[in-house]
């Protein structure tokens, strides 16, 4: 049993390794982390009934906890941690390589292990066919960019120095990626990728499922909605556009039918039709698996589907900061001398407000022109 105060961190898609030569009696690590030496010099405490327990850092991640568990043979049904399992080591990344007498081996960096604590393993050992598969796809770009033999038999400090940077940044990527998907919560999935450059996720930007309000705005919230049980067969006075002297915005298959600057109108907590009614599109979500990408042409990221996207179809909303016309106004001078801007208006009905998607926002954030039409 493990007493704790625990924020996880979230989980990544490493591949876990066992093997029978790893257990922590055959395979003691000289080399502890800071944090396990203050653990090991705190006297345990004994529970009621002989549990032991262990003092522990409140923002330890959910694998630094598992690590932790299985050091000490420690079992945790929380965490998932059992006797057949202590020997678990799993691969966090693999960050250099060498052949010898036709052998490979690659420097392994275990999860919830310093790196000064990495050991050389042989192919055989390694059960994690993605990180390889990744691994040696940058390290023929690193070999090719440096001119050197891809046969190679050991790696230049230059390259082990590109390939730890890669692997660093692969991992700040992933947690990105897995951060947006839990924040929309929709049926796209938004991956992420950059072959291009050593650059992580934006700084500065934070990732909205719904609009932020900004100093000063304020929103009327929804009192109306239709008597429709079927809005698009049987609608009651028009559905919800009708009631605002509008036609429905959507055909049967939910694409936009009516001309672009009119407006639509979707059905609301108010109405009576359900969540699988045809006027409600755009509060659905992203539909589509999208990628967010770093261009090669210089032009920062991208925004590209992985999916077939048929004309008239929705695809994402610019959510932001909702900020006043004169909000907007001061931080517009700003962003004119850095050369980019964000800002969007409001301006259907009156020029009141601007959506500022800078620091807050969704993928269309990173919605960038494509230069070469399709």
């Amino acid at each position: 049993m493990l007493r704790t105060v625990l924020r996880s961190l979230g989980l990544t898609n490493s591949v876990r390794f066992s093997s029978p030569s790893y257990s922590s009696t055959n395979h003691q690590r000289e080399c502890r982390s800071a944090f396990f030496r203050r653990w090991e010099s705190t006297q345990p405490a004994r529970g009621d009934h002989g549990a032991r327990f262990e003092r522990v850092s409140c923002k330890l991640s959910w694998e630094d906890l598992q690590a932790l568990c299985r050091r000490e043979r420690l079992v945790c049904k929380q965490l998932s941690v059992t006797k057949s399992n202590f020997n678990d080591y799993e691969v966090e990344y693999l960050c250099n390589y060498k052949k010898h007498k036709g052998r490979e081996f690659f420097l392994v960096k275990w999860k919830g292990y310093m790196e000064s604590e990495n050991t050389w393993e042989p192919l055989k050992n390694l059960k994690c066919p993605i990180l390889l598969h990744q691994f040696r796809q940058d390290m023929k770009t690193a070999l090719l960019q440096a001119n050197k033999p891809l046969e190679s038999e050991s790696l230049s400090a230059p390259i082990v120095s590109f390939l730890l940077q890669r692997a660093k940044q692969r991992q700040k990527l992933q947690k990105w990626e897995d951060l947006m998907n839990q924040t929309c919560k929709q049926k796209g999935h938004i991956f992420v990728c950059n072959e291009v450059d050593l650059d992580g996720p934006p700084k500065n930007f934070t990732y909205i499922n719904e609009n932020k309000l900004g100093k000063g705005v304020n929103v009327n919230p929804v009192t109306v909605g239709c008597e429709c049980d079927d809005c698009f067969s049987q609608p009651v006075d028009g559905c919800c556009p009708g009631l605002l002297k509008h036609r429905r915005a959507y055909n049967g298959s939910r694409q936009v039918k009516v001309m672009p600057g009119v407006p639509i109108y979707e059905c609301n907590s108010k109405c009576r039709c359900g969540p699988d009614c045809a006027n409600r599109v755009v509060q659905k979500g992203i539909q589509y698996d999208l990628c967010i990408f770093k261009t090669a042409n210089g032009r920062g990221w991208g925004v590209r589907t992985l999916q077939r996207i048929y004309k008239n179809s929705f695809v994402m909303e610019y959510l932001g900061e909702i900020i006043t016309t004169e909000e907007a106004e001061r931080r517009g001078v700003v962003y004119d001398k850095q050369g980019v801007t964000y800002l969007f208006d409001l301006d259907y009905v009156d020029d009141v407000y601007t959506i500022d998607a800078a620091h807050y926002g969704n993928i269309s954030h990173f919605v960038n022109h494509s230069v070469s039409t399709n």
